[in-house]
């Protein structure tokens, strides 16, 4: 091949060695006069949908492809990443120009150029990220080119790239994976494999460390952990130590949380927030995340008040706390359900039937009282600032809120729910709740929600209300405005709430 001297901004790199007609056929179609401003029009042609169609009869793939081959050098590595960024925007949905990159080979040009070339000691994550976004943009194309694409990568080359702690690098390649594996249950089987999973772990602590969160990694998770089977797999993984399980608990030889689990959990929290109305939550997902807030309450430390909202900084605090609203959002919904197998049974009649009322109303009992009913107590009672020994703390703002709150969610419209909260003895326990708490925003708010949803067409529980003694009380306004009155118990100091009427 002949050489050409070429010029870039009119500078002339005499040393840059090109395919004449790969130089001559770029000036051509951009109608330039040197190869970075050829390279800037094509770029700015190929962002219109038009442009791009255009440039599908003119070979400029093959072309930018073939001149992608010629820069391997360092010393121009601007010019080769608007060749990247040419190549991006070229396989934007337009499948003729994803036919000639499929064609060309395009993915392994570009794979080379990413591990040769972006992922020095020094990573150069413009085209790095540049060059994940194009193979994602191909692999959008499906069937043959999601194949294409993994097979190139997977698993080795993924986990180099995942290890880049980089959030220019994280978010397209969460992009490459999701739309290769984005209806081929094969390639997500392989993610989940042993030789999957490493690559997930260190886009997660990638993610943790860079604070990612993305739209492409809250997809990706949402199809590996909320739709399908694999939050505890994943979950447990980012953790070093072994672990053990006891009756459904699982707890590790350490006693104690990495903060990438939060973050996860955080995540996957954020997801249904946004979304709870469109995602469609697994069983699977639903029963793990209250083994995994089983886990975490056997490690926390209740002694201490928490002093703020999460994240705490603390993991197996945050844990806690996450998997709660993660519960609770979950039974915000009562038509969540995987498959039409499952549609006999919904997502909050599996954690109802596994446990979860009764697991909470024991977290609950054991705390102190709300702020509201401690001050109001007498001081010969309870000791503000203090704590007996037969009392928890809430270990962040927030905590006592969220108990209730998924209780709340439970019993709407769930007459099994109602009852079951009734037949253990959590209707008067519920109705404490229903006052101001300095350590828990919004609890009043949540409180009578949950009330209202306990009585609403079960005459039981409003019957149960209407039956309550008054036996020595404390006045609460709140409380008294809704007919009740704070009650101590002479000896074990726990209070209730009756009717004071």
């Amino acid at each position: 091949m002949d050489d050409k001297v070429v010029t870039v901004d009119d500078q002339i790199v005499a040393e840059l060695t090109i395919p004449e007609n790969v130089a001559k056929e770029l000036l051509l179609v951009s109608n330039s006069s040197s190869l970075e401003t050829a390279l800037e029009k094509l770029i700015e042609l190929s962002k219109e949908e038009g442009g791009r169609l255009d440039l599908s009869s003119k070979n400029v793939v093959t072309t930018v492809l073939r001149l992608c081959q010629s820069l391997s050098s360092f010393s121009y590595r601007y010019l080769l990443l608007l060749s990247l960024k040419v190549l991006r925007n070229l396989c934007a949905g337009e499948i003729r120009n994803q036919n000639e990159f499929l064609q060309q080979r395009g993915v392994e040009i570009v794979v080379d150029v990413i591990m040769s070339v972006g992922l020095t000691p020094d990573p150069d994550c413009m085209i790095v990220r540049v060059g994940l976004q194009l193979l994602g943009n191909y692999s959008v194309g499906g069937g043959e080119r999601q194949c294409d694409v993994w097979y190139q990568l997977f698993p080795h080359k993924f986990l180099k790239i995942a290890r880049v702690r980089s959030q220019e690098i994280c978010d397209p390649l969460c992009m490459v994976i999701y739309t290769c594996c984005d209806g081929t249950d094969g390639l997500l089987t392989d993610l989940c494999s042993e030789q999957g999973l490493p690559i997930l772990i260190e886009i997660l602590r990638t993610a943790s460390a860079v604070g990612l969160k993305e739209v492409w990694l809250k997809l990706l998770l949402s199809k590996l952990c909320i739709e399908g089977s694999n939050i505890s797999l994943i979950f447990f993984k980012l953790h070093s130590y072994p672990s053990v399980e006891n009756n459904g608990v699982v707890t590790h030889v350490a006693d104690q949380f990495v903060i990438e689990q939060p973050y996860l959990l955080s995540i996957l929290s954020e997801i249904l927030n946004e979304r709870v109305e469109h995602i469609v939550v697994s069983h699977d997902f639903a029963r793990s995340i209250f083994g995994i807030l089983k886990s975490a309450s056997g490690v926390v430390d209740f002694s201490i008040r928490g002093k703020s909202d999460l994240p705490v900084g603390s993991a197996p605090i945050d844990v806690l706390g996450y998997s709660l609203t993660i519960l609770r959002d979950i039974c915000a919904s009562d038509h969540l359900s995987r498959s039409k197998e499952e549609s006999s049974k919904d997502v909050v009649d599996v954690l109802v039937s596994s446990g979860l009322i009764e697991f909470l109303l024991n977290l609950l009992r054991d705390l102190e009282p709300p702020t509201t009913i401690r001050k109001a107590m007498k001081q010969d009672q309870i000791k503000e600032g203090t704590i007996s020994s037969s009392f928890r703390c809430c270990p962040y703002q927030g905590f006592r809120r969220d108990i209730v709150a998924i209780l709340g969610n439970c019993a709407y419209r769930r007459r099994h729910a109602q009852d079951e909260i009734r037949d253990k003895n959590g209707i008067l326990l519920l109705l404490q709740q229903c006052v101001i708490d300095e350590d828990n925003p919004f609890l009043r708010e949540w409180g009578v929600w949950c009330v209202r949803n306990l009585l609403e067409g079960n005459a039981e529980n409003q019957g149960a209300i209407t039956d309550l003694e008054l036996q020595g009380t404390v006045d609460v306004p709140e409380l008294v405005r809704l007919g009740l009155r704070v009650e101590v118990d002479p000896i074990t100091r726990r209070t209730k709430l009756v009717n004071a009427s």
